[in-house]
This record gives structure tokens, sequence and C-alpha cells, in this order.
């Protein structure tokens, strides 16, 4: 008798509109420029970002992610706190640098950190101010000030991330740090601010890795210890990079730099299958012996699936109304990682997805791979775009079947949900209708909050 083998089942029409190409003005944006790294700076605990631009650039940005983003705040060096050269004409005229001088004097006087990084806009990048040559100044009297290219220009905030890293990598982190410490991993996952949940992402991924018996360098959020593991980036066994295409370039860097191998995990892990498997994989790849990873994955999915077999009850037994496929809008990260656990652990069918971080595309052939096979008889064809008349147009056309669609989107597709009667969870930027503090989707912990969430909107929405 012959078995006919399992079809990859894909939802979803073709996608309504192919990969767009962004070219002229983008309509309700979902990303900075990349001075936004400036709170990539703030998300270091003790450490201030300096920003040698026009008026208004860095309070345009950090108001947009830190602000009106979950309201997740500045800390330490974020918001307003950030000094500023403020550029103007005179700058543009008679150039910037020694304005910027001046600003990094008074600021070394006056603002305790641990750390200064100058990130310049698009004004002294244009006028070609030597940047670098005014912060060498006080980088030879031992000032810990680094220098970042992140004119809007260059890119969006997810490459000012990386010019951020990298260059706090080349700058402050020294190459004789000390001996390789077997045990020791630099995480490079979410991108705090642009990502909501990163705070409570990082805390999460941080308490699964030491669960394991690793430590962890987490390098962003209150959980990591500042620019001490900065500066001990060098002598960790390996990077673990848990996102599609973010972190990889950095990684790849500090292979060629310091010889350190590193693990790309594409699928940051939500819920029980995709954690115990992250798990596994990270143990494996850091020499960890299987009964020691074993046995703390076995607590964990014991209290993890003690909590789904009472949500069982209500899963299977409310019928009044609850979705059955999703839309997922926002970046690859974002998109695959509930993509795969709403496929994988609530059964639920993908509609649409699209991804919306301008995903540079060297990595789109390895993500559309990953969405083809997000359970081994579920996939769909992501829709590369930015604009939200493409993002909207691409959702209105997908089939939903007869039942109120669950997106997982941000403020932009609310008035859409409301329109197509359905649900939505902001999980990207700009989620001005979420407050967070902690709150967190990742690992075994998270994936219980998400299911709260998805649930309690959609039997809520009556009420």
């Amino acid at each position: 008798m012959s078995i006919t083998p399992l079809q990859v089942r894909r939802s979803g029409p073709t996608p309504v509109v192919a990969d767009v190409p962004e070219e002229g003005p983008i309509e309700q944006v979902r990303y900075a420029c990349a001075l936004g790294a400036m709170q990539t700076v703030a998300a270091i605990p003790r450490a201030i970002p300096i920003t040698h631009c026009g008026p208004g650039c860095a309070d345009k940005q950090c108001g947009a992610l830190a602000f009106n983003n979950a309201y997740q705040g500045g800390g330490w060096g974020g918001l307003g706190v950030a000094p500023s050269t403020n550029a103007t004409q005179r700058e543009v005229i008679f150039g910037g640098e020694n304005r910027l001088r001046e600003l990094v004097t008074h600021t070394l006087d006056l603002m305790e950190a641990d750390l200064f990084v100058v990130l310049t806009g698009c004004i002294p990048d244009l006028i070609g101010d030597d940047v670098p040559a005014v912060v060498k100044e006080f980088q030879a009297k031992g000032a810990p000030v680094v220098y970042a290219g992140t004119g809007g220009f260059r890119g969006n905030n997810y490459t000012g991330h990386e010019v951020v890293t990298r260059a706090i990598i080349d700058q402050f982190a020294s190459a004789d740090a000390g001996p390789r410490e077997h045990g020791l991993v630099n995480l490079w996952a979410p991108l705090p601010y642009q990502d909501p949940f990163w705070r409570g992402d990082l805390a999460e991924l941080k308490r699964l890795l030491q669960g394991i018996g690793l430590r962890v360098n987490v390098l962003f959020g209150p959980g990591s210890a500042g620019v001490s593991e900065w500066r001990a980036i060098p002598r960790a066994q390996f990077n673990l990079v848990l996102s599609p295409w973010l972190g990889l370039a950095t990684a790849q860097h500090l292979e060629d730099k310091f010889g350190q191998p590193y693990l790309h995990l594409p699928v940051p892990p939500i819920g029980g299958r995709q954690t115990s498997e992250f798990l596994r994989q990270v143990a494996a790849f850091a020499g960890i012996p299987d009964a020691q990873a074993g046995a703390f994955i076995a607590a964990e999915e014991r209290d993890y699936y003690g909590y789904i077999e009472a949500f069982s009850e209500f899963y299977s037994q409310y019928r009044w109304g609850l979705p059955a496929r999703f839309a997922a809008i926002g970046d690859a990260a974002t998109t695959l990682s509930i993509s795969s656990f709403a496929v994988r652990q609530l059964g639920l069918v993908p509609a649409v997805v699209v991804i919306t971080d301008n995903t540079p595309p060297e990595h789109r052939d390895a993500i559309r791979a990953a969405f083809a096979k997000l359970d081994h008889d579920v996939g769909i064809e992501p829709v590369f775009a930015e604009d939200s008349y493409a993002v909207h147009a691409a959702i209105r056309g997908a089939d939903f079947g007869r039942k109120p669609p669950l997106i997982f989107g941000t403020t932009w597709e609310r008035d859409l949900a409301k329109e197509l009667r359905g649900f939505i969870l902001e999980v990207g930027f700009p989620a001005s209708y979420e407050v967070v503090l902690s709150r967190g989707y990742a690992g075994y912990r998270g994936a219980l909050t998400l299911i709260e969430r998805i649930y309690t909107t959609a039997i809520s929405r009556s009420a």
C-alpha cells in the first residue's frame, strides 16, 4: 500500500500585494531612522547617548520609540536626558566640530555615566564634520566615549542599532579583556525599544539560559550589569543570535575579530515546543550535558503544560467566536516567532503575514523558507512591505474564513481590525494602546502571558 506524503498546507490566498519596493514617502511608518539607535544606547544601564544633529531630531526619535510605543520610558539616558548639539545654520556653514567638542566637554563634567556614545544625524554626516577626530581627543584622555555614524539617510533604526553595537565593540570592548570563559554567552536578541516587549523577553531568555547552566551577557535592560558586560564580550564562549537577521552581522564581526563562534537560531522561542527545542539546540552547541539541560527542561515543561491543561478546558468548550485564522504584521523576528507559536501550539492558521522592517534582500529567501515550514503541514508566503496602504491591502485581501480574524499588529491596524470585526493585539511599533513594563512573550512564561492576552481580548469584545 502506498502512503501519500503530507502536503504542505498553504493557508490564505496568493499574496495580494507582492513584495513592495519602497520608494518615496511611506504612510504610517513602522520604524525610526538610524538616529533612533540612541535608544540602543539608552537601553544599556548607565550609558548616555550624545546626539550631534538638528533641533528636534533626537526628540522625535526617542518620543516615537520610548513614549508613544508602549510608554516604555527613557531610563538612565533616554528621552529628555540625552544632550544634543541642536545644530543650526551656523554649524551647517562653519562646521559643527567646535560645538560638538563643547557639548562633550560639558556633558562629561555634568552627567554621570559609565559610557557615552556620540551619534550623528543627517547634518554633520552631510557637511562632513570629522566627528571621529573630535571623539578621539576625549578617548585619548581616557574618557569612556565612542562615536557612531547614524545619519538618517543611512537607514532605519535596525541599521543604526548594528552601527552602534559595532562601534561599542570596536572602540570600547578590549581585545585583551581576558581568557575565554566556558559557559559565558553573549545574547543578541530583540531590538530595544523598537520591540515593546524587549525587557520582559530578555529577562525570560536570560532565566532560561541560566537554567541550563550558562552565564549570560544580556547586554541591555534591567537584567544587564551594564558596561562590564560589554567589556566581557570578547571573553564569551560564543554568541547567540535570536533573529532571522538582526544581530547576525554583529556575530559575524565578532567571529572575525575575536575568533568567537556563533549560534544563529532565526526563530525566537515562544511556547513549550519551541522553547524546549531552543534550549536543547543551545545546550548541544555549548557542550552542556544532556542530563543537565534535560532536567531543567522537564521541570519547566511540567509547569507550562500544567497551565495549558487547565486552559484546554476553556479552549475546547468556549464556542462563541474564537478566532481560527490570524494575520501577523511586524518585523521578521516577531512575525516568525508569533506565527510559529500560533500554528504549533494553538492550532491557528495563518491567513497573511506582512514583514515591515525593510529586511535586507539577502536574508529574505531564508525567511520565506522558514515561513514555508511553520509546522509539518502548514506554511505561508510572507509579503515584504513597509507602507501601510500596502500592508492593509494585503490584510483586506486575506481569507479569514467565517470567524473573526485575529490580528497581531500595531496601532496602525486598530481601525482595520474594527472594520473587519476582528481582534487585535499590538505586538510591534507603534504600540500606542499598550502600556508595557516587564511583560514579554518569549519562552514558557511569555507564552502563557500571550495566551492570556489573546483570549482575554477575544472574549471581552462583547462585554
